[in-house]
């Protein structure tokens, strides 16, 4: 199944909408993550006629860094022994085809495509006998734009991650992918600059959610963002940037520079 968040001008206010092919089914004002079936619905629009809004308006975004060996080569970083967890504002999110703007605060600023983890129910304190994917609604494509200059001048990650526009997230969520085995491809100007499956990751999907779950408590709609593929490249102003998660969709956003 794939969940959007949708604007159309005959709803009121922003819905959540099941996407069947090219038509999306708004579903009830109510509706939330934690309901364990999707409700049926008679009225629907053409996919072509909505706006994609961002799937999620998370409480936090839980990122991993160097997650892929490859990408931590490339940047002259050794592998953690453990996930490296930071955090990213959630005010950088944005929805498919919002444009990314480059803050004049950065003289590089890359693209990190990845696979999202969208939460379903609250996390907390996992016992090996939980299953730490029962937590999970489903998945989505997210680009972890990243100020690279402004990382390593500061050390910590904070400024280099939350720059408003920051973290393109959608198109939808889908809730039958295989995390364990998920093709991600980032390209800019329609040229693949990173290709990865999530089988390379270091700490796999299921590893993350239980070793956060011991530091911080995940709510419904919290997004893990799960690390990204080796490739990572600088966007200039007027490049097109796309995230593709197989199985899930592309996530496409435009970049200009801050006005």
């Amino acid at each position: 199944m794939r969940l959007a968040r949708i604007s159309h001008r005959s709803l009121n206010g922003t819905r959540y909408a099941s996407v069947q092919g090219s038509a999306v089914f708004p579903l009830p004002v109510d509706f939330n993550f934690e309901r364990s079936a999707v409700p049926e619905t008679v009225t629907s629009f053409p996919l072509d006629e909505v706006k994609l809004l961002a799937p999620v308006v998370p409480s936090k975004i839980v990122c991993v860094g160097r997650n892929y060996r490859e990408h931590a080569a490339e940047l002259g970083n050794k592998m953690p022994d453990e996930p490296l967890l930071f955090l990213k504002a959630p005010s950088a999110v944005i929805a498919p085809e919002v444009k990314i703007e480059l803050p004049p605060a950065s003289q590089q600023v890359e693209h990190e495509g990845e696979l999202g983890v969208v939460i379903g129910r609250l996390v907390r304190n996992l016992t090996d006998g939980d299953d730490p994917l029962s937590y999970v609604y489903g998945y989505t494509c997210l680009n972890d734009v990243t100020a690279r200059d402004l990382q390593r001048k500061d050390v910590q990650f904070t400024r280099g991650k939350s720059f408003d526009t920051f973290c393109p997230v959608g198109p939808w969520i889908d809730t039958e992918i295989d995390p364990a085995n998920a093709t991600v491809t980032t390209r800019l100007n329609g040229e693949i600059k990173q290709q990865g499956n999530t089988a390379d990751m270091a700490f796999p999907v299921a590893f993350l959610i239980r070793y956060i779950s011991e530091i911080m408590t995940l709510y419904p709609g919290d997004l893990i963002a799960t690390g990204t593929p080796a490739g990572v490249s600088k966007m200039n102003d007027g490049d097109v940037v796309e995230v593709e998660v197989g199985g899930i969709g592309v996530l496409r956003n435009p970049i200009v520079n801050r006005q």
